[in-house]
């Protein structure tokens, strides 16, 4: 499949959004009420069961720390949904081009303003911290929504170890490049390698995850193995996936859909219904599996625990 830039196309080739979304929902629904007629459990486009396939759990005895009152999404709809260009940018893309990518051997670098900078490979890393259940919303800038039980443990945690400097102001994180395990970057859709980043704070605070897993199995590639950022209150391009640098900063990174479209993708990302993304509305979601909207909540419903950091900041200019 050919993939063209933005720029490569002309405003003639654009389908008015309301038409576009018009075929989308007429579509949904047609294929939700082809799996009602066979099947009256289903009651959304995805298998029902919330469950992974049988087999060995890879983790036990997990501590559900956050989110144990939310109803995650199935292992289906979470494995076959995906934003992951790396692997293509359809949304079944990810699932279907996942037999390219072998995250192992894998390690991760910490470096930059760090006192003690380094490497830990996956094992390493997971052997050192005690991991964790965590069911977080994701809420991506398309208007979809999904709500995730997480497997991993606090970043702050990792940054500690290798002791930021009094000049650590920002955390930049880097996905692997590799065109051959990643097909996707064999076509320059996005500046290749993926880059993200966080400031300081927003990375020393408890909600901010590094995950190794959900439903207690280790992370499929689809989703970002073996290791990736959560970051609940945010959308979710700044859960950068397939970690293989840290870098602590003095300067704000150089982000990767910030580099690619800066009037459409600023470097915050917090998700706040009240600024419209401009080719849409941010003020409503579809969570998958349903069909019915639903409000979009402010901080994607994290407020109470992150809206102290960005007091006195004008979130419609620093989106």
């Amino acid at each position: 499949m050919l993939i063209r830039r933005a720029a490569d196309i002309r405003p003639s080739e654009i389908t008015d959004e309301k038409v576009w979304r018009a075929r989308r929902d007429f579509l949904r629904l047609g294929a939700a009420g082809a799996l009602l007629l066979t099947s009256p459990a289903r009651a959304g486009l995805f298998d029902s069961t919330p469950e992974p396939p049988p087999g060995r759990a890879d983790f036990t005895g997990l501590n559900t720390t956050w989110g144990s009152e939310l109803k995650a999404n199935s292992w289906q709809e979470i494995t076959t949904y995906n934003n992951f260009y790396e692997l293509g940018t359809d949304k079944a893309d990810p699932a279907q081009n996942a037999h390219y990518f072998t995250p192992q051997p894998w390690s991760v670098a910490i470096e930059g303003e760090v006192a003690r900078p380094g490497r830990l490979g996956v094992e390493d890393l997971i052997a050192r911290h005690p991991l964790e259940e965590r069911i977080y919303r994701l809420r991506c800038v398309e208007g979809w929504s999904m709500v995730i039980p997480w497997v991993g443990f606090p970043l702050a945690d990792l940054l500690k170890r290798f002791e930021p400097t009094a000049n650590a102001k920002y955390v930049e994180f880097t996905t692997l490049h590799d065109p051959q395990r990643l097909p996707g970057q064999q076509r320059a859709v996005l500046p290749w390698p993926y880059v993200e980043g966080l400031r300081m704070d927003e990375a020393m605070h408890p909600l901010s995850l590094i995950a190794v897993g959900l439903y207690g199995r280790m992370l499929p590639a689809q989703n970002g193995a073996p290791l990736r950022l959560v970051v609940p209150w945010k959308y979710g391009f700044k859960s950068i996936k397939s970690i293989v640098r840290i870098r602590l900063t003095e300067q704000m990174p150089q982000t990767t859909w910030h580099r690619a479209n800066a009037h459409e993708y600023g470097f915050y990302a917090n998700v706040n219904p009240a600024v419209d993304h401009p080719r849409w509305s941010q003020a409503r979601e579809r969570r998958i599996g349903e069909f019915l909207k639903r409000d979009t909540l402010p901080f994607n419903g994290y407020g109470e625990q992150v809206a102290s950091l960005y007091s006195g900041m004008d979130l419609t200019q620093w989106f």
